[in-house]
């Protein structure tokens, strides 16, 4: 009777860790595949071909680029922790092709992920007291907002709350950065280039019509997208408009086709309009991707 007991015990236990954990992560932004049904149901048991693997999850992270943040993406194999996958990715640095691009991270090297909980939008991110290390005004924001616009990816979070070895941060470094509230997107905004691509992904295989989306701050809203093939040529084009400009950053999404019967590297140019007259648009982001024919 004390075995049974205790194995109850340890049941019902297991159950609400189980929870509990699940609460500490946002959901990943692709499917991962079927919830666990709870215990004792029948109803969700698979063989053979009835079973699917999990899809990995594709991650945005933020680094930065200048003065500026920049994305770029890492995939991640299935899992539930996807903000812990993320914010580890960024502590790993940018590629050595990212790097020789001109990225780099504000994030002092050494700085470690302590835990990730996630309470009614708000996600509570505890990092080595590293984290706050050197650096001046400039560099203490870029690396806030590093990890804000990492975060802030998932719909599940909106902002983000700082701890240092496990204390809330109120004062950020010696530069007395105000951190006495959670922090957003809004807050860093001033940190965006004028264009941000945010679909599709660098390095990622499209089909025609393939979807353009991302933010912009550019004059009269104006965005235009063109397709490029291997040798420069343009092999799609259109033009759209952001929801906001002059001023204030909008979003934009617009479908655009282009030619071509077989695989072939190409590049996705978004850019403004050449308001100035100087035979050049002023703001241009180039995505790298593999152009692959309808089948």
């Amino acid at each position: 009777m004390k075995i049974a007991l205790i194995l109850a015990s340890l049941v019902v236990l297991g159950g609400s860790v189980g929870v509990i954990y699940a609460s500490r992560e946002p959901q990943s932004p692709v499917s991962l595949g079927p919830a666990p049904k709870p215990a004792g149901s029948t109803a969700g048991s698979t063989t053979g071909s009835d079973s699917t693997l999990p899809a990995p999850a594709s991650l945005e992270v933020w680094f930065a680029r200048g003065e500026q943040l920049v994305s770029v993406r890492r995939t991640h194999s299935a899992t539930p922790r996807v903000a812990t996958a993320a914010i580890e990715a960024l502590l790993a640095g940018p590629t050595e092709a990212e790097t020789a691009s001109g990225i780099r991270s504000a994030i002092p090297a050494g700085t470690r992920l302590l835990g990730i909980s996630i309470d009614r939008g708000v996600a509570i991110i505890d990092l080595t007291s590293e984290y706050e290390s050197g650096g001046g005004s400039l560099s203490m924001q870029a690396r806030l907002g590093e990890v804000v616009y990492t975060l802030t990816q998932f719909p599940t979070v909106q902002k983000v709350s700082f701890r240092l070895d496990g204390t809330p941060v109120k004062v950020f470094s010696s530069e007395g950065i105000v951190l006495s509230h959670p922090v957003g997107r809004a807050d860093y905004k001033d940190l965006l280039p004028a264009i941000v691509v945010s679909q599709p992904a660098s390095g990622s295989r499209v089909t025609s019509p393939v979807t353009v989306s991302g933010s912009a701050n550019v004059f009269e809203a104006n965005v235009t997208v063109k397709v490029l093939d291997a040798g420069g040529h343009v092999i799609g084009s259109t033009f759209t408009t952001a929801t906001c400009g002059t001023g204030c950053r909008g979003t934009f999404s617009v479908d655009v086709r282009f030619r071509g019967d077989s695989a072939r590297r190409g590049t996705i140019v978004v850019s403004d309009d050449d308001a100035a007259g100087a035979g050049k648009p002023p703001h241009e982001v180039r995505v790298p991707v593999v152009l692959v024919p309808p089948r």
